[in-house]
């Protein structure tokens, strides 16, 4: 099972929120234990998983919830070992433990905190800055063993020195920040960089002359990236020896972007000073294996620490909260705030779409069971075009990708839920590809018909479902059929205002509806209601919908042109004349094919059609 990341699937409502099983193989600050054990999901705290019982433990969870020592891989994330798993959270920033492309596949939500320990790694950096400046760790060890060495440990000021930041983010910015405090000269290279935002933290950019000019002017360099493929060895043998013999090098960020070993071979040739590290490409070192991390962690000219960028209680409780939050919106059928593998929207702008998310997906099943009830299968080659009107129409493109992901689930849903519940916003669009679902979308505003926006949505609005067949297959009725389904919400409040040829209706989507499509004559309400009656079949309302002025596609899913064996039996009858009309029966009780027989038999019933929301 994956992510629902938009509003859960409406059928079968019930009264309780449903139950999740959550995760944890790794210690959490009890603030995000507390709040996942307040919620109604089962939460499973195992601070000290190993590999093999971590892959045992996986098939029954819908939610993991991790820091940096669990390697989630691909083969952890097959539908064989985590069937059911919805979200992965990263209690951190790095997602570089985690195989990120194989969880999209199975749309899976990746999330993480990257604001929870900003200030805790920016700090880190200043206090291995400062350590590496004055000689702090040889200084302590030498006092622990009992000597006094303090002509060997003089140290350097770092006051009117020049510190070079590579990577200019949230945690860069920080440390920025601070050294300007401290009266440092800051110097920095982001590609991505606002001047604005440079400028007003004292940070000046380099230009032209990039990592070189940067890397022969510092007396202290920090980086501050993700590990990615870009970034791997980005300071090695051949950047180290631009530097000054009195330069040193920190790095709080991921183990790896440093080369370790012309690190190593820097300090021990004197090419650098020295360096302040607290991350490695292998974690925790082994220092029983004389790796390079361990020979690096040992190195006289090193102030090492063990990974403790984030750690500080005030940051493992902000990301521990953050990310705890995160995992029980997504399981609630939220948005989450930090997802890695899915586009960023605002919680608020999210709460903006809930009742068109709602909405969408329901009448997205509503086509299935209505209009392609008999092949649910020639969903694939139509396409399916989404028209937002009114204050929806100023949503954002990118963040109207929970509406089509609500489309895609819709529509799949009403084949079979197995279909259904795998599709979010992270997969939506290859389900849609793999199936040969094809989505458009239209923003149409008042007096207007562009399709540009900009903007946030408001309470209210409109929304077009229109399909389209685009391949050559079926007859020529069918080929030009075009249904169509509209949509409203109302102080959050959703109506079907239109079915096809037929308008006026508006009528909820929800529960079980019968869907008639007959002649406009009297009588045919009243013979309707005797044939649910005698099923012992309540009626919870009922509809009427007339043709609209405006064309459209034939009900039921028979097209605009009758069947030709229907044409005969209704000229039979003598109604060739008379309208047609919609009738929508919401209903309680036990609905069975025969009832559905025993209604399209009646005299100038042209179509049944049951739909359960």
């Amino acid at each position: 099972m994956s992510p629902s990341a938009i509003t859960p699937p409406p059928s079968s409502p019930t009264t309780s929120s449903p139950t999740f099983k959550i995760l944890i193989p790794e210690p959490l600050s009890e603030e995000g234990l507390t709040l996942l054990r307040s919620s109604t999901h089962e939460v499973t705290y195992h601070p000290k998983t190993t590999p093999e019982t971590l892959a045992s433990l996986l098939p029954s969870y819908h939610a993991l919830i991790i820091r940096s020592e669990t390697k989630v891989t691909a083969s952890l994330l097959s539908p064989d070992i985590s069937p059911n798993l919805r979200v992965i959270a990263r209690a951190g920033v790095g997602v570089d433990n985690i195989n990120v492309e194989a969880a999209t596949k199975r749309g899976i939500i990746v999330v993480n905190s990257p604001h929870g320990n900003i200030a805790a790694a920016a700090e880190h950096t200043i206090a291995l800055l400062l350590a590496t400046a004055r000689n702090v760790g040889r200084a302590d060890a030498g006092m622990k063993t009992g000597k006094w060495e303090r002509s060997k440990l003089v140290g350097v000021e770092v006051g009117g020195k020049t510190l070079g930041i590579i990577g200019l983010g949230k945690v860069g910015m920080k440390v920025a920040r601070m050294a300007t405090g401290l009266g440092m000269k800051v110097l920095g290279l982001d590609p991505y960089a606002s001047p604005e935002i440079a400028r007003s933290a004292g940070v000046k950019l380099i230009g032209g002359g990039g990592m070189e000019e940067l890397l022969k002017e510092v007396d202290f360099l920090t980086v501050h990236t993700p590990l990615l493929a870009s970034t791997a060895d980005m300071i090695g043998e051949k950047e180290l020896r631009l530097m000054k013999r009195t330069a040193r090098v920190l790095n709080v960020a991921r183990g790896g972007v440093y080369n370790e070993a012309a690190l190593l071979k820097a300090l021990e040739e004197g090419w650098i000073a020295g360096a302040g590290i607290d991350v490695y490409t292998q974690e925790p070192v082994k220092f029983d294996e004389e790796s390079t991390a361990a020979r690096l962690a040992r190195h006289p000219k090193v102030v090492a620490t063990p990974h403790l960028g984030a750690s500080t209680v005030e940051a493992q409780e902000n990301v521990s909260m953050d990310v705890c939050t995160q995992v029980l919106e997504i399981l609630r059928g939220g948005m989450p705030t930090a997802a890695v593998n899915a586009p960023l929207i605002l919680p608020e702008e999210y709460r903006r779409l809930e009742p068109f998310v709602k909405l969408i997906e329901r009448m997205a099943s509503l086509y299935t069971q209505h209009f392609a009830r008999k092949k649910p299968n020639r969903l694939g080659g139509r396409r399916f075009e989404l028209t937002y009107h009114g204050a929806l129409a100023s949503v954002p493109p990118p963040s109207t990708r929970p509406l089509t992901a609500a489309l895609i689930k819709g529509l799949l849903s009403s084949i079979s839920s197995h279909a259904g519940r795998d599709v979010n916003i992270v997969n939506a669009s290859l389900i849609a590809r793999e199936r040969g679902i094809a989505i458009d979308e239209k923003f149409v505003r008042d007096n207007d018909t562009t399709t540009s926006t900009s903007g946030s949505g408001g309470e209210g609005g409109q929304v077009t479902l229109r399909s389209l067949l685009t391949s050559k297959e079926g007859n020529e009725d069918e080929q030009e059929q075009e249904q169509v389904i509209e949509g409203v919400v109302t102080s959050n409040d959703i109506f079907i205002s239109k079915l096809d040829r037929f308008a006026g209706a508006n009528f909820q989507p929800e529960g079980t509806l019968l869907v008639l499509r007959n002649y406009d004559r009297p009588g045919k309400i009243g013979g309707v209601g005797m044939v649910v009656g005698r099923h012992g079949i309540n009626i919870r309302f009922m509809q009427v919908a007339g043709l609209s002025n405006s064309g459209g596609g034939g009900g039921g899913g028979g097209g605009t042109k009758r069947r030709e064996g229907e044409e005969v039996r209704e000229k039979g009858k003598g109604e060739e004349d008379s309208k047609e009309a919609l009738m929508i029966l919401g209903v309680e009780g036990d609905v069975t094919e025969e009832v559905v027989r025993e209604l399209t038999s009646q005299e100038g019933i042209l179509d049944v059609s049951l739909v359960r929301l």
